[in-house]
């Protein structure tokens, strides 16, 4: 896509001027939070949604001039459940199949493996409307990955499922990759983005902030070391906060209970010895010292930190 932009009415850009090559065989992601234009732009990829403005090709295909190819390209599971009252989850990962071309034969192999694969066998022939949220999940996840495209998407594939299963999932991801799809990614998880993609952006009010390898994006801020806490309480956490900025003309991030905030490895050991004295006065659960995360990646990028609005050094690959 090269300067794709959305807007709506009232001049809201949901997209604004995004430009991406995603490559068959990685899985690329897209982070952000919520209303970042993450959905957006999946359905304009997918030919579901028009753009503004900027041209979008897949596999060469235009979505715009020929939505019907580039939808037969794409495989999209959207970030809503698909409805499943009244069939099972066979049923519907078979039905997908036999949509996108498949024999019966291979649409039924195909769901036998899928369900196999994510150990869905005890809910495979269940009625839709008694399956779990994480099942009905898993099963829409199915049904985008039966039979893929040569661009495969999914929209917060891993909310509601269980840790065993998302482990499962995250395994039938890099299947699809591996077998030479384009895969792209939505997710909120820190860990899964660290962990599971290839490369990733960083989107905020339909901008991208930033971009490159996760350890690219940890790179740019390799000079600085997360000091986290955890409080007895909230009330106790907002008292971390305001004793940490005291001390370190640093405003820490509390959410909940926790307090996260950046140090200098030259001010570990002073850190360290603070966060012992709260543990030691019984305020403080547990703290440690770790390297820089993507989530203090992120958090720098869109909380005031003077690179929101403007993409960062971390734009490392095109």
């Amino acid at each position: 896509m090269r300067n794709l932009t959305k807007e709506y009415r009232g001049g809201v850009k949901a997209n604004d001027g995004i430009s991406l090559t995603v490559d068959g065989g990685e899985v690329f992601g897209l982070f952000g939070h919520n209303g970042a234009g993450k959905t957006t732009l999946l359905n304009q990829i997918a030919g579901l949604t028009l753009p503004t403005s900027g041209s979008i090709r897949v596999d060469g295909h235009d979505p715009v001039a020929d939505p019907a190819t580039a939808r037969g390209l794409c495989s999209l599971q959207p970030q809503a459940n698909a409805p499943l009252d009244g069939i099972t989850p066979r049923q519907a990962i078979e039905t997908l199949a036999r949509i996108r071309g498949a024999r019966r034969d291979r649409a039924r192999e195909r769901a036998a493996e899928l369900i196999a694969a994510l150990e869905l066998e005890e809910w495979a022939d269940k009625p839709g409307d008694r399956l779990s949220g994480g099942v009905r999940r898993l099963t829409a996840f199915c049904m985008a990955a039966a039979m893929p495209g040569r661009l495969v998407m999914f929209d917060e594939p891993t909310n509601d499922v269980d840790p065993l299963r998302r482990r499962l999932l995250w395994g039938q991801i890099r299947a699809l990759a591996g077998g030479g799809c384009a895969v792209i990614l939505v997710t909120h998880n820190v860990i899964e983005a660290e962990r599971g993609v290839d490369r990733l952006v960083v989107l905020d009010r339909g901008r991208v902030l930033a971009r490159g390898t996760p350890a690219q994006l940890r790179g740019v801020h390799s000079d600085r070391l997360r000091l986290e806490l955890v409080a007895v309480d909230e009330a106790g956490a907002r008292r971390l906060a305001e004793d940490f900025a005291a001390g370190w003309q640093v405003a820490p991030v509390v959410s909940g209970r926790r307090v996260v905030a950046q140090i200098a490895p030259s001010a570990a050991s002073a850190a360290l010895g603070w966060a012992q004295g709260w543990r030691d006065s019984g305020q403080v659960d547990e703290f440690s010292v770790t390297p820089t995360s993507l989530e203090d990646v992120y958090l720098a990028l869109v909380g005031g930190s003077g690179m929101e609005g403007a993409e960062s050094d971390a734009s490392l690959v095109a």
